[in-house]
């Protein structure tokens, strides 16, 4: 595979040549040392790399990191607006103004990872920066300038888990009745279906099937450098997403429907309404008003797992409604702690829970809980959101 020669120069001072041809190229590369030990040393690192199938051709790792990074977000495909604009923002922030001038050849996991230690930012976008960074060097191993992946298995800081909260039954039409009338229908639409904002926001009045009581979802809507782009759904996939069939939340006639779609878009040329628009406009002070602080509109999306769950419904099953993907977003909601409850009919359908909603006792304003592995209850009265 490699074989190692004598050279004597003119001047008479001796030279040990190490020869070999790379996997899949023709070309023969040579290697000079000064000591013969030391040709036989390199020649058998190369054997060792060529039988692992990990050896590198040492020209093919000239190109900086940052220029290898940028060649691999071009050949990205497969990306979302919004994810697309995430990575260029990382790479222009973080990664350029470090790796500009190191070579793939120099870079070493220990600099890796001193350079993560040193990040001023939040330990979930320094997992983020290096996703972006790992992904790049992975993409540079398959290309076969790399041998392994040097930001691979560092020592990442640890994301805090954030107290979520969630909203009862009751709480709920409170918050949308605060809301207003222009923003009842979208609150309790958000809060009982689960919907992602940008998915809400899309939304169009064709896919709405009042017949089967479903919602087709096949697209979202982003902010991407200042102009609302819609793109494919965070999973790449359409799903249907059923509408509960309560006399609060029905859109039984298309008039209905068209306020649904359209109290999502502002200004005059119907552009999509932004959840912060929503927030400043309504929600914020609708929730501060109920002694609820922080609340956003994403936490609508919260509430909708924990109804759901909390009524009885398969985690596989709300996990599919949501349109979860990925390890971390597929971690089913643990169900709120129920107390006994007086049982009547109320207005989300016979047999509904009042009062105390899913789980909410007298002393407390919001039902608390933090992801883990889940399973579904059972013997709570249903409600019809699955």
């Amino acid at each position: 595979m490699a074989s190692v020669k004598r050279r004597e120069l003119p001047s008479g001072a001796v030279r040990w040549d190490v020869r070999y041809r790379p996997p899949g190229d023709h070309r023969e590369r040579m290697k000079s040392f000064a000591m013969e030990r030391e040709a036989k040393s390199y020649r058998a690192a190369v054997e060792h790399e060529i039988d692992r199938g990990v050896h590198v051709d040492p020209r093919r790792q000239e190109v900086t990191v940052a220029d290898w990074c940028d060649e691999w977000l071009k050949g990205k495909t497969n990306l979302a607006p919004k994810t697309r604009d995430r990575y260029e923002g990382i790479l222009s922030a973080q990664v350029r103004p470090k790796w500009a001038k190191v070579k793939l050849k120099n870079l070493r996991h220990s600099q890796v990872q001193a350079w993560l230690a040193c990040l001023p930012l939040a330990p979930a976008s320094v997992r983020k920066v290096h996703g972006v960074l790992s992904q790049a060097m992975a993409y540079a191993v398959k290309d076969g300038r790399l041998g392994t992946n040097p930001a691979a298995g560092v020592s990442l800081p640890r994301v805090a888990e954030s107290e979520r909260l969630f909203l009862s039954h009751e709480q709920v039409d409170e918050l949308a009745d605060r809301c207003g009338d222009d923003y009842r229908l979208l609150v309790l639409f958000l809060a009982y279906t689960g919907l992602r904002w940008g998915e809400m926001a899309s939304l169009r009045v064709k896919r709405l099937d009042f017949r089967r009581q479903r919602a087709t979802i096949r697209e979202s809507v982003t902010p991407i450098k200042g102009v609302m782009t819609f793109g494919p759904t965070k999973g790449h996939e359409s799903r249907d997403v059923p509408i509960p069939g309560t006399s609060s939340t029905s859109l039984s006639s298309s008039s209905r429907a068209r306020r649904l779609t359209t109290s999502c878009s502002s200004g005059s040329g119907g552009a999509p309404m932004r959840s912060q628009t929503f927030q400043r406009a309504a929600l914020t002070v609708a929730a501060e008003a109920m002694g609820i602080s922080g609340f956003t509109p994403h936490m609508l999306r919260h509430t909708a797992a924990s109804l759901a769950i909390a009524s009885g419904a398969d985690v596989k099953v709300v996990q599919t409604m949501l349109g979860q993907v990925g390890d971390h977003d597929a971690r089913p909601l643990r169900p709120p702690v129920r107390r006994p409850a007086r049982r009547r009919r109320g207005r989300h359908g016979s047999g509904a829970r009042t009062g105390t909603g899913a789980g909410v006792g007298d002393d407390d304003k919001l039902i608390r809980c933090r992801g883990a592995s889940g399973h579904s209850s059972t013997g709570v009265d249903s409600v019809p959101v699955v």
